[in-house]
């Protein structure tokens, strides 16, 4: 997509994501799972967006550091309250470019994707790797690719219906470099119309596995959601642990 970067989405999004994921029902039970896994912490996520995760966390005396391309994103997470307990980053994620070490490491709801080449994505899990304390753990919670949902390599999809606006998603996949190329487009009287266009570089959970493998990590547990459920072939997400190998 022409003159996308790593800051776009967040920079387009930064005023609608807490309206439209501010609520999301798997944030509390994220949560309760994100901190078992950072014990005493420190704890650093990677696209932190405008703090959904970041600030519960905070709220539970974890020290929490978090890393954004969108300058737009973090300035809603710093406006909000306890915004001033999380330790801000700007910066491209797949460097992981903070000092220290780290109990957890995570990214969530998706946001790898948005790195939009293999080579990127390996290096967040190299750099994430760098990151750790000794029994330190990496998460990354993904959707599990389904090409069937693109009919003619597209697909047009309703995915908010409000009383005053619509959200639509169009989308063209590329099954060859496991890339789609989507705009969410939302309009109605009280919210105008906006275009929020989005890149994602999806990855099957083996590719991901072996990602960590060459970073030196390894597979501890995988879920197929947060309340650690069993991930089957009939699972839409996962929740993948990685512990160093």
């Amino acid at each position: 997509m022409e003159h996308y970067g790593p800051e776009t989405y967040g920079e387009r999004v930064a005023d609608l994501y807490d309206d439209w994921f501010g609520d999301h029902p798997e944030t509390q039970a994220a949560v309760e799972r994100l901190a078992e896994l950072a014990g005493p912490g420190p704890v650093l996520e990677l696209g932190v967006g405008t703090g959904r995760l970041a600030l519960p966390l905070a709220e539970r005396d974890l020290e929490v550091h978090g890393i954004d391309a969108s300058p737009a994103m973090l300035d809603r997470l710093r406006a909000k309250p306890g915004g001033q307990r999380v330790h801000l980053h700007l910066g491209d994620m797949a460097e992981v470019a903070v000092e220290g070490s780290y109990e957890l490491v995570f990214v969530a709801a998706n946001t790898l994707y948005l790195l939009p080449s293999q080579d990127q994505q390996l290096r967040c899990f190299a750099n994430a790797a760098t990151r750790l304390s000794a029994g330190g753990v990496f998460v990354v919670e993904v959707f599990v690719p389904d090409p069937a949902r693109y009919r003619d390599g597209q697909q047009l999809g309703v995915t908010r219906v409000t009383v005053d606006s619509v959200l639509l998603t169009a989308a063209r996949h590329d099954p060859v470099g496991q890339r789609i190329d989507a705009q969410q487009i939302q309009f109605g009287p009280g919210a105008g119309f906006r275009l929020i266009p989005g890149v994602l570089r999806y990855a099957w959970p083996s590719e991901l596995d072996l990602m960590a493998r060459l970073a030196g990590l390894r597979l501890q547990e995988r879920w197929g959601g947060w309340r650690r459920e069993p991930f089957t072939a009939a699972s839409s997400m996962h929740v993948s642990v990685y512990e160093r190998g």
